[in-house]
């Protein structure tokens, strides 16, 4: 058996338009791989529209509206970065919820680069161990976060990262969280 699968899990992707889009592929085609359904939640139904470094880049399909997503039908969150994506999910009290469904129900949560904004927003980082792109450290310390600049960090089922060159470690530490399950000390 191996223990990378994850199989039968379903993980929700939430992101609008101006997410950092190789942080959101690179992390789903791994999540793939490793045999998980993934889905595309975002405000509005249709598409979304990537953000590739600089500039513009690829549009997406969304699987399903905001609306119509309940995240206790998920076991995991992947929350992809970018300065756009969290900045206008996070005035978005729907999506504010749906991210705080994962941490009262105990389920991972995988975020990077600029998306612990969101985590800030729901109020669930105080105490927590985490990391983000440098320029959120200031406010995820004021939130009561213990802020580290590691390439990967894991805190009961939490899971961040700073910028797209941490990827891969972001992709296995995500894996091996989702894999494990819900965990007890996971908290909103």
């Amino acid at each position: 058996m191996n223990n990378n699968r994850l199989d039968g899990k379903k993980v929700a992707i939430l992101l609008t338009d101006g997410f950092e889009q190789i942080e959101m592929t690179e992390p789903r085609d791994a999540l793939k791989q490793a045999g998980a359904t993934t889905h595309l939640i975002a405000p509005k139904g249709g598409e979304v529209k990537g953000w590739d470094m600089t500039d513009w880049g690829d549009s997406f399909s969304v699987d399903l509206p905001l609306d119509g997503a309940d995240p206790a039908q998920y076991d995991a969150l992947l929350l992809p970065g970018g300065v756009m994506n969290p900045d206008k999910l996070r005035v978005d009290p729907k999506a504010v919820r749906f991210v705080r469904h994962f941490f009262e129900a105990k389920k991972p949560v995988a975020a990077i680069c600029h998306a612990p904004a969101m985590l800030i927003e729901a109020g669930v980082v105080n105490g927590r161990k985490v990391t983000s792109w440098p320029s959120l450290q200031t406010d995820l310390k004021n939130a009561g976060a213990n802020w580290v600049d590691e390439e990967v960090v894991t805190d009961q089922g939490l899971v961040t990262s700073r910028k797209p060159d941490d990827i891969p470690a972001f992709n296995r530490k995500m894996i091996k969280e989702i894999r494990e399950g819900k965990h007890e000390r996971q908290h909103a």
